[in-house]
């Protein structure tokens, strides 16, 4: 996030937001009901999305658009921003560059054009632009709405340009704020999770960084840029990948196409999967290394804006499970690499003298001071809004999209589109959340959401079973037969190892970041059977009605 968090305590009348892609009050239910309060006060809401989510039913326009047409959609809004003279011409000029061809572009996506991609009338865009336009200010919010497409880049972006269009990005109650899907999410990426960088954004290809890092791992580092992890899978089936860490994570349940990573899983030559549970990914590892989970380490979390927060065990960890520190620096040891923590405090230290944005943060002063990174000398007092003035690369760069189609459309045979996302009740793939009576009583099984219409059209009655199908599996659940979802769209979770949504997923992916499309993919659902789903989840080659 651009932003804080809590500026949404300050928004009221003539404040306005901008939620695209974002089931907010599931997913982030804090943030959530802090943007309800926010137009309880005066705010205007402007909410863009294909379901009919809690937000609709306060917002001051709804825009419900057809799935993948976001492009479409804010190079619409971008038209009339401009052509209403409600572009920030002064911000534009001095903060920003490619303005012209971005303008250039964006004058082709009338609304009556963006209308017939997206289904959005002419008029909410207009509405829905000049309050964008007019409002003292406006703070942007996506998740993964915006990322989950084959388009997923171009969608940022192009959410950027109406940021730096209305001049709402270096100042309070604006900015970009994608809201991170897991609690640290954020801090996993400022660490290097990501197959490009070292920890902090410093790119693997610079000699500079490798050689800084090299230094202080003393160990000769590659400029070989990483797999992403669908390119991953791709090697494990060439025979390239030899061996995997899965750490945390359940690619059994939460990538796309189940099927096609159960077939790379069981061909890779060594699984090694370290989680806190037995996962459905772990039943398949060759070892499993039990983690703690976080009341039983110390450590940091860095949240979705960008807060560094400290935490302290309350519990040692139970049975033969080890902090994850200690497990991954006796693996290193025993790889031959020196190894010098003691705790980890000692991680954090080597990690924030290798990265600036970290530098100035102490667990001493965590104990008593609210800190965003950046945050460069022991003396700076964190930063709350980012690109004040001027952004990291100097400029703001616009860029210049163009709507493109998903990857897998609707047809005869496969005449429905589906879309994922989650339920408050439960997180994720259910590893936790499913082990807590309470929250899986409130929902403790999968219900698929489709439209009054079609649900006649194919034989579907409400809380009847179902079985839905795509081209690469299918699955059962119940239907829930409900206007929240428009004709032709349907909408299910990947929270149930009974019926794990992602059987059905696509994993055509963003060619720049390699994120699956989870958002829209065609299926076919047809009545099923009032058998009970069986206790343990089943094979999931194998559904009958």
């Amino acid at each position: 996030m651009t932003n804080s968090i809590d500026e949404l305590d300050l928004m009221g009348t003539g404040n306005a937001i901008f939620a695209i892609g974002t089931n907010t009050t599931e997913c982030h239910p804090i943030i959530g009901l802090g943007m309800m309060k926010a137009a309880q006060r005066g705010a205007k809401l402007i909410i863009a999305d294909p379901r009919a989510i809690t937000l609709t039913q306060h917002a001051d326009v709804w825009l419900r658009l057809k799935p993948g047409t976001d492009v479409a959609l804010l190079n619409g809004l971008a038209h009339v921003l401009i052509t209403e003279g409600l572009a920030d011409e002064k911000f534009i000029a001095e903060r920003t560059e490619g303005y012209e061809e971005f303008r250039a572009s964006a004058m082709r996506y009338t609304p009556a054009y963006a209308e017939t991609i997206t289904t959005v009338p002419a008029e909410l865009i207009y509405k829905a632009a000049r309050i964008i336009g007019t409002a003292r200010t406006t703070a942007t919010y996506y998740t993964m709405g915006i990322t989950q497409h084959t388009s997923g880049v171009d969608n940022v972006r192009s959410v950027a340009n109406i940021a730096m269009l209305t001049g709402n990005m270096g100042k309070a109650l604006t900015g970009v704020n994608p809201l991170r899907g897991q609690n640290n999410v954020q801090g996993s990426c400022d660490m290097g999770t990501l197959p490009d960088v070292f920890p902090g954004y410093q790119k693997v290809r610079l000699p500079e960084v490798r050689e800084k890092f090299s230094k202080a791992w003393e160990i000769e580092l590659s400029e070989t840029t990483g797999l992403t992890i669908p390119e991953v899978l791709h090697e494990i089936e060439h025979g390239n990948v030899k061996g995997l860490f899965v750490f945390g994570e359940n690619p059994m349940r939460s990538d796309p196409d189940i099927n096609h990573v159960k077939h790379c899983l069981e061909a890779v030559d060594f699984l090694v999967v370290q989680d806190i549970f037995l996962t459905e990914t772990a039943e398949l590892a060759d070892v499993v290394l039990p983690g703690a989970t976080f009341a039983e380490k110390d450590g940091t979390f860095s949240s979705t804006e960008r807060r560094v927060q400290l935490i302290r065990k309350a519990i040692d960890p139970i049975g033969n499970s080890k902090a994850d520190w200690q497990i991954l620096a006796e693996l290193i040891k025993r790889m031959g690499i020196k190894t010098k923590y003691n705790s980890p405090e000692d991680i954090f230290n080597e990690m924030r003298a290798l990265t600036p944005s970290y530098g100035g943060i102490t667990y001493s002063r965590l104990e008593n001071e609210k800190l965003q990174w950046p945050c460069p000398s022991e003396d700076h007092k964190g930063t709350p809004v980012l690109h004040v003035d001027k952004f990291v690369r100097g400029k703001g760069s616009f860029f210049a999209a163009d709507y493109k189609e998903p990857a897998e459309l609707p047809d005869a045979d496969f005449p429905l589109v589906l879309t994922t996302g989650r339920v408050t009740a439960h997180y994720h793939t259910g590893t936790m959340t499913r082990r807590c009576w309470g929250l899986d009583g409130l929902r403790p099984e999968e219900m698929l959401e489709i439209n009054p219409a079609d649900a006649k059209r194919f034989g579907i009655e409400d809380n009847g079973y179902v079985v839905v199908t795509s081209r690469r599996g299918e699955l059962r659940a119940r239907a829930q037969v409900t206007e929240r979802v428009p004709e032709g769209l349907t909408f299910i979770t990947f929270h149930f190892s009974e019926s794990p949504g992602n059987i059905l997923t696509n994993s055509a992916t963003d060619p720049e970041t390699g994120t699956p499309e989870f958002k829209v993919c065609a299926v076919k659902v047809r009545a099923g059977s009032a058998e009970k789903h069986p206790a343990k989840p089943y094979n999931i080659n194998n559904v009958s009605a």
